[in-house]
């Protein structure tokens, strides 16, 4: 817990759901985090006393699985991980009920793992990477025995799921807070890209394509990728380092269109846009197959490459969205959506009627 993304934001839903719930995490930064964690019970693993614990804890990778399984949960009824890595690993030698939201399983040992540890990384990095892939996919995959039940964020993670671990699962996408943006008024100006610069969001195929028609392009976020995107972009590129979430209803106003050239698990960014009436240029790949509809709220492109990018643009600049049309899809994927879905699944585990639910019929 070590700032406020997408996997926290569904933390903080869950907590709405669970208010006496007790919150295990392995490092944790209350200067990072919404007050509202500050509130709770947040029970942390030694890693929380380390010199470099709570900033560098990516490269105590190897040592995840004993960490986490050292908690004591015995004295639970209820487990439920939010996991994009290793929070489904504690240990369940009870077999209490676990449910385990999973956004992912962990992209940097299974399918990402070139673009995590490639030849780009720092060479110890690199083979200390190579050294404990092995065992890290074997404790992932037997984590699994701890987990009693599946949430996948999408349909891509559910695929995901089901090829790495062998397990079926159901969908339940995450919680977008649609509600603090309004529809735009006009067109926008420039093109837009919110992401973490790093290698497998694919921002250079926006940056180059921006460069190359002199199209202005806004690049919102940081991250290891942002000299060598600088070194690429032409005058019309402006990089505009982190945004707060304040400032985020103004910027997504003032663009023509979201680009989003990475594969992703789900993606909340392209949701927010179209909360605000911006269309979105997506890779037709993952997560944002269940959000963005082709033709009616975005345009997909289905190579990773400039001219495919440039294409899909071109085809975006001759279509007239409604601006309500994607509105309406944004909300099916708001908070209150999450909420409700997220207990009618509880109730429904524990054999308790849905709120709302009537004698014969079912609702969402």
């Amino acid at each position: 817990m070590t700032g406020m993304r997408g996997g926290e934001k569904v933390l903080l839903a869950f907590l709405e759901l669970f208010p006496q719930a007790d919150l295990f995490t392995l490092v944790y930064r209350p200067d990072q985090m919404d007050p509202v964690f500050q509130k709770r019970r947040v029970t942390t693993s030694f890693l929380q006393n380390l010199p470099c614990g709570k900033t560098l804890y990516q490269y105590f990778l190897p040592l995840y699985w004993e960490l986490m399984g050292g908690f004591d949960l015995s004295s639970y009824d209820l487990i439920v991980s939010s996991s994009s890595a290793c929070a489904k690993w504690v240990r369940n030698p009870k077999q209490i009920l676990h449910v385990c939201y999973c956004h992912t399983p962990m992209r940097y040992i299974w399918d990402l793992f070139d673009d995590y540890f490639g030849k780009e990384a720092k060479a110890p990095v690199r083979w200390a990477a190579r050294a404990f892939r092995s065992y890290l996919q074997r404790c992932d995959r037997k984590s699994n025995e701890g987990v009693t039940r599946f949430l996948a964020n999408s349909n891509e993670v559910k695929e995901r799921i089901q090829r790495i671990y062998g397990r079926e699962a159901e969908v339940l996408h995450p919680p977008v807070d649609v509600d603090r943006f309004q529809l735009r008024n006009g067109k926008g100006e420039y093109f837009l890209v919110l992401s973490a610069l790093v290698p497998y969001k694919k921002i250079d195929l926006a940056v180059r394509v921006c460069t190359k028609r002199g199209w202005p392009l806004w690049v919102v976020g940081k991250g290891s990728e942002e000299k060598k995107l600088r070194t690429i972009a032409g005058l019309t590129v402006s990089f505009k380092g982190w945004a707060g979430n304040n400032e985020l209803p103004e910027i997504y106003a003032g663009a023509k269109a979201l680009l989003f050239p990475g594969k992703e698990d789900f993606g909340i960014v392209p949701v927010e846009a179209m909360a605000c009436g911006v269309p979105v240029v997506a890779f037709g790949e993952g997560g944002v197959l269940d959000s963005v509809q082709d033709g009616v709220t975005g345009v997909y492109f289905h190579q990773q490459t400039e001219d495919a990018l440039e294409e899909a643009i071109d085809k975006l600049e001759k279509i007239e969205f409604n601006p309500q049309t994607l509105r309406d899809r944004a909300n099916q994927f708001s908070k209150a959506r999450f909420l409700f879905k997220a207990q009618v699944y509880f109730r429904r585990l524990y054999g308790i009627k849905p709120i709302g639910e009537e004698e014969g019929r079912q609702t969402l």
